[in-house]
């Protein structure tokens, strides 16, 4: 049984109360579309563990980012599928100038320039243990790693990323 047999809603009586006090408010300014890029022409594959999301050749991936801008969405993060003979331990492919992530923002950037390009900073895409680390002897090295990690950001942003995000666990995820 309830105390009161009314309760005011005195904040929630008009649309103008409502929008005022308001805690959150989403527009499409606020979102970041991921977008998943691999090596090859002419490609739009299902993830499998993502149902309705895809990877993109480079080629489709700019017709989906020109598809995306149209909308109003401003921003993406780019994620790498890595062919398995460009892995190592290493993640060498990681801050080759010529690799997939830079040749990728680089079109962007000059393709749709008003895209905010966002990259991920991390090693288990390139490594061919998947982990954020550099592996020896069964231990992730630390401080090897996030020397990878800055050569990583670093090719990213001069390739013309507008931002790098550290996913990666090391230091704390930095």
């Amino acid at each position: 049984m309830s105390l009161l047999s009314y309760r005011p809603r005195r904040l929630r009586r008009t649309e103008s109360l409502r929008s005022m006090v308001q805690e959150n408010q989403v527009t499409v300014n606020d979102l970041i579309y991921p977008v998943f890029v691999m090596q090859g022409e002419n490609i739009k594959q299902e993830i499998p563990s993502m149902p309705d999301c895809y990877r993109f050749s480079l080629d489709l991936l700019l017709l989906e980012l020109q598809e995306v801008f149209d909308l109003g969405i401003n921003a993406i993060a780019l994620f790498p599928l890595i062919e398995e003979n460009k892995k190592d331990n290493e993640g060498r492919e990681s801050y080759n100038p010529e690799g997939l992530v830079q040749r990728t923002v680089r079109t962007i950037k000059t393709e749709i320039p008003q895209i905010t390009v966002i990259t991920d900073i991390a090693l288990d895409p390139y490594s061919i243990y998947g982990h954020d680390g550099i592996v020896k002897d069964g231990e992730i090295l630390n401080d090897e790693t996030v020397e990878i990690l800055v050569k990583m950001a670093l090719s990213h942003a001069e390739a013309g990323a507008d931002m790098v995000a550290p996913s990666d666990m090391m230091d704390d995820g930095w």
